[in-house]
């Protein structure tokens, strides 16, 4: 399964993604088929709407203090529900479906999380730090909303022309 990653404005990242219904052999596949393109793109996090497509998987990789990412560290979420969340922090937070843009971006400090894993099991999960805005970020991409959307007004405007400029600058490179 060749896969590639779904880049702002493209309009598949505003959709809703479904409920996994089948955890099954393509389940298996995709997940499989995500991973390497998020850490191939340097990325902690990827939602399966930014591959194109449109169910609710997500994959988390923290790094390590050193930078490294491990594959025992990564998180396979589907239909991820976030039950609990508590505290306050900000981040700057970045995403590979916006390249080159990075914003301070306000989320929880803790939240809970049930899911499944690729097999269909229940599992639950207590998560801060960047753990937290991470998993926060990824759910937002399943419900169609990039952390873009949660900036301010004026600070929207001041991306809309500096992604504008960027793409424009990439083009005639």
């Amino acid at each position: 399964m060749n896969l590639s990653i779904v880049e702002y404005p493209d309009k598949r990242l505003k959709e809703k993604s479904l409920k996994v219904e089948s955890f099954d052999k393509n389940l298996h596949e995709i997940l499989d088929a995500m991973y390497p393109v998020m850490t191939a793109s340097n990325g902690i996090g990827l939602a399966a709407i930014q591959v194109g497509i449109a169910q609710q998987i997500l994959i988390l990789n923290i790094p390590l203090e050193d930078g490294e990412q491990v594959s025992d560290n990564l998180i396979e979420m589907v239909n991820p529900v976030i039950t609990h969340k508590s505290g306050e922090t900000v981040y700057q937070e970045g995403c590979l479906s916006v390249p080159s843009f990075y914003e301070d971006v306000t989320r929880f400090e803790t939240v809970y999380v049930n899911y499944q894993d690729r097999d269909g099991n229940t599992k639950t999960i207590e998560a801060d730090g960047l753990l937290s805005i991470a998993i926060q970020h990824e759910i937002d991409h399943l419900l169609g909303i990039l952390f873009i959307d949660k900036l301010s007004y004026a600070r929207r405007k001041k991306f809309e022309k500096e992604y504008k400029k960027m793409l424009k600058e990439k083009k005639s490179s």
